[in-house]
């Protein structure tokens, strides 16, 4: 079985931020996806999900019509399963280190993300993510698993952070 290492915090400290500088500096291939902040005239409107791979697709949005919505945004789900779900298959297949930015409140809408995260979990390959910081069943039980190594990225701690988790990927994922 593979480990998960996943970044936690707050809103805004630089998670996705850090997690793609880490993937750059990679020794060897990655794959999966990064969700992204969508703005139109300096406002936030939404989330879209970005593949490694550079697919891109709607996450959520103000105002889409949906029945799983979190806050003001309604999730796509099918956006979402067809292109963050489906690079997460791919990474588990192809790649050497599996990405998940994001393990959060619009992403747990989909069973079928559960069920691909889960597999990557049962996998022998890394993953590096980030996950919701604020207490919620499903991910205060993957939190709480063996194999996932929980990093609470501050400030203060990014280098730090960066370094550590750059020397664990290296040390579990095989050029």
């Amino acid at each position: 079985m593979g480990k998960a290492f996943l970044i936690t915090g707050h809103p805004g400290v630089g998670k996705t931020t850090l997690v793609k500088r880490i993937v750059e500096k990679l020794p060897f291939n990655a794959g999966g996806f990064y969700t992204e902040e969508m703005r139109e005239g300096g406002q936030r409107v939404g989330f879209k999900i970005a593949t490694l791979d550079g697919k891109e697709g709607i996450l959520a949005k103000v105002g889409f019509p949906s029945p799983h919505r979190v806050g003001r945004y309604g999730v796509d789900l099918q956006s979402f399963e067809a292109i963050g779900v489906e690079a997460l298959h791919r990474a588990i297949q192809d790649c050497h280190v599996i990405v998940v930015d994001e393990i959060g409140k619009m992403e747990l809408c989909s069973t079928a993300f559960k069920e691909a995260l889960e597999a990557a979990l049962q996998s022998e390959k890394p993953i590096l993510g980030t996950i919701l910081e604020r207490p919620q069943p499903w991910t205060d039980r993957l939190k709480a698993r063996s194999e996932v190594f929980l990093f609470r990225l501050t400030e203060k701690n990014r280098t730090d952070i960066e370094a550590e988790l750059l020397e664990r990927l290296k040390g579990q994922g095989k050029a």
